[in-house]
């Protein structure tokens, strides 16, 4: 009974731990699956030119993590089912030594009642009592040893069911490794055929070399007149607080109640369109192409398909809708002491001082139908004078 006890604990326990995990890693490859079909989507619609570029790299880039991504999450899967396998074997091999215990325990009772067989025997045990009171025991000794023969039998059924679903367990999960290795081995030819198209993109696109520089100078000039425009905003913002004796931004009660909400929203607020891939992060990173080049990104960039929608990711005021050289229309909104920057728009359709929901329409992205139809819509998130990392904020 207690080698019995010691294997179901040795069974459970694990068996929580590895069910959590394997759903927590099942999302992850669905959420890659779900980011790689809709890259490719992307990349399939760049592709209608045949002429490289930096669109084409950034999605492949993408698909690429995302690719590897799916594997890690199927790889982690692997792991798991080694373990939970490991786990069941030695399960097993403990189950069977119960068995075999237990049966040889019943087999010995077995022997011992066949030597006492007779009716008589048991009769003479009890007769050959001292006094009543011992007789009385022995009584109740042959009861209870009927008694535990019988649990023996059932003990003896039981631990046999359980071995043999532990045995079919065991068999439905070296079933489900072996088709995760194969899902390994597909996906890994994939990644080598995308890494080919990276190679070949990258090749090609290095022969460009003057034509990307001087896209990265007008891309700058976009930035800064961006940037200036938001500077512009938090200076007016500070004058009107010193005016009112005050520091950082002058918020009236509603505001900074939305201010507070919009922070307390962070890393669930939604995504300014409702389907993208980021490709290019926050921050200050290498070049795709040219090296020894650095860009610095104020936020982040989304690639979308065409015709798709702005969002406002949360509820505010439009403080500027402006016109950008070069870079088509931007739309800033104010959430208390934040600001959420959404540029690159064409057909934008709210104004200044416009009050605006979570969720609501304020534009349109626009595609460049001379760039491999390119949908990137810019976004920014700043608090204050504070450039933010938006991938901080918006849900994942």
């Amino acid at each position: 009974m207690k080698y019995f006890v010691f294997t179901w604990v040795v069974f459970l326990i694990p068996l929580v731990g590895f069910t959590q995990s394997i759903s927590e890693l099942q999302k992850q490859k669905e959420d890659a699956a779900r980011e790689i079909e809709y890259t490719s989507r992307l990349l399939q619609e760049a592709q209608k030119n045949e002429k490289s570029s930096l669109t084409k790299l950034n999605l492949l880039n993408s698909k690429i993590r995302q690719r590897n991504s799916l594997i890690d999450a199927i790889n982690g899967e692997i792991r798991l089912y080694d373990e939970f396998i490991s786990n069941n074997v030695l399960a097993v091999d403990m189950l069977e030594d119960d068995l075999k215990n237990l049966k040889d325990e019943y087999a010995e009772m077995i022997r011992l009642a066949y030597k006492n067989r007779h009716s008589g025997d048991v009769l003479l045990f009890m007769l050959s009592a001292e006094n009543f009171n011992q007789a009385y025991r022995r009584l109740l000794y042959t009861r209870r040893y009927s008694d535990y023969r019988k649990s023996q039998v059932e003990m003896i059924g039981s631990v046999q069911e359980v071995l043999n679903g532990s045995i079919k367990k065991l068999e439905e999960q070296k079933a489900v490794k072996q088709q995760l290795v194969g899902q390994t081995r597909d996906e890994r030819q994939q990644l080598s055929k995308e890494q080919g198209q990276q190679n070949q993109e990258l090749k090609e696109l290095k022969d460009q070399k003057r034509n990307l520089e001087k896209r990265l100078q007008q891309q700058r000039k976009i930035e800064q007149q961006l940037e200036r425009e938001i500077q512009r905003i938090i200076e007016e913002e500070a004058r009107k607080s010193k005016e009112s004796g005050g520091s950082g931004f002058a918020l009236t009660p509603e505001q900074k109640l939305i201010g507070s909400n919009f922070e307390q929203n962070k890393k669930r607020l939604p995504w300014p369109v409702e389907r993208g891939i980021i490709v290019e992060h926050f921050g200050v990173h290498q070049h795709p192409v040219l090296t020894n080049v650095q860009v610095r990104n104020n936020g982040v960039n989304i690639a979308t398909e065409a015709g798709s929608k702005v969002r406002a990711i949360f509820s505010g005021e439009v403080t500027r809708v402006f016109g950008i050289s070069g870079g088509n229309t931007a739309v800033i909104i104010r959430h208390g002491s934040y600001l959420s920057v959404y540029s690159n728009l064409r057909e934008v359709v709210v104004k200044k001082g416009d009050k605006v929901t979570t969720k609501q329409v304020i534009g349109t992205v626009f595609t460049d139908f001379d760039d491999d139809n390119k949908t990137i819509l810019k976004f920014q998130i700043w608090h204050e004078s504070q450039k933010m990392n938006p991938e901080d904020w918006i849900v994942r």
